[in-house]
């Protein structure tokens, strides 16, 4: 029998999420008859649901195979050492962080690159400042709250804490965080201001999305919502303001190019011939502000409420009108 106290980064979510973030070789069917057959105690209470909301301070107790436990955490702390985070700080407190990320960097891992990420960055960030030690958490890792591509510039939040992270996670659900991204694109559109509604499907083995203007009969289009506002152009090119209503992969750079005004440097979505006129090796496209427009309490996160963050379009010095 071994022991694990709940502390304030693994309380407030089921027995089983916590059992699968801590038992990471653990079978998911093996996890559930470890539950099912009361293999595990809570407070010396046998426990048979595997809903069961853990709280700060509660006493699990495991008669489990001893080989869970020695497991090593994917992300330990000799993964981490040898990272150099490459981000700037756009703002942080102790629950938060934004970061400006650059051009090139993923995100989130993939099939490609498992070690140099945005979230790994921030894990070590937080580790060298002594915010982070993976040996003293359960299932906790501060974790990313929004995604933009690999080589789209711009602000992306992360979490320092569990309790952040799922206020933030929920906020972002219900659309009370809004992004707003600027771009320069080719073409001038008609119209100065306009919201666009379309239906965007993803090929993943591709990573390209198709875009059509009504409903398929099918559903496998999903609606996308964009809104774009002209603030100036050259009579060749034009720089927008863009604000996303949803949030689906390669959105702004496909329906741009969709709507007849494809983004500068954007080889997936983009015109080459046009391209190479202009000193950009990917889209010139930032993800340039972040406001918490909370209608509802936001916890620990509350006094976040009303406030609104910039950075510079990384363009923003190279195209002058």
């Amino acid at each position: 029998m071994r022991q694990i106290i709940i502390e304030k980064n693994d309380a407030g979510q089921r027995l089983d999420k916590f059992m699968s973030k801590r038992f990471k070789t653990m079978p998911s069917s093996l996890l559930y008859k470890y539950i099912r057959r009361k293999c595990v105690r809570i407070n010396g209470e046998k426990v048979s649901s595997a809903n069961r909301v853990l709280c700060e301070g509660d006493v699990l107790s495991f008669y489990i195979m001893d080989e869970f436990f020695f497991s090593e955490p994917v992300d330990d702390e000799n993964f981490l050492s040898g990272i150099s985070p490459s981000f700037s700080v756009v703002y942080e407190d102790d629950n938060i962080i934004l970061m400006e990320k650059p051009v090139g960097l993923l995100c989130q891992a993939d099939n490609r690159e498992k070690r140099n990420t945005l979230d790994n960055h921030l894990r070590a960030y937080l580790m060298r400042k002594g915010e982070y030690d993976p040996k003293m958490e359960h299932s906790f890792v501060p974790a990313l709250c929004n995604r933009i591509d690999k080589n789209t510039h711009g602000i992306v939040i992360g979490a320092k804490n569990a309790e952040s992270l799922r206020i933030l996670n929920d906020k972002i659900k219900k659309r009370e965080i809004e992004k707003k991204y600027k771009c320069l694109v080719f073409g001038v559109p008609k119209k100065r201001e306009d919201t666009i509604t379309a239906f965007l499907k993803k090929d993943s083995e591709e990573n390209h999305v198709h875009i059509i203007s009504a409903p398929d009969k099918n559903g496998e289009y999903k609606k996308i919502i964009t809104s774009y506002k002209v603030l100036d152009d050259n009579g060749r090119i034009s720089l927008l303001e863009v604000t996303l209503h949803t949030g689906r992969t390669h959105q702004i750079r496909a329906q741009m190019a969709y709507l007849g005004y494809p983004i500068i440097g954007d080889g997936k979505y983009g015109k080459m011939n046009l391209n190479k006129d202009y000193p950009f090796k990917y889209q010139a496209l930032s993800a340039c502000e972040i406001s918490f427009l909370f209608k509802t309490s936001a916890g620990c996160l509350d006094y976040l409420k009303g406030r609104t963050f910039f950075i510079k379009p990384f363009f923003e010095n190279i195209i002058r009108f």
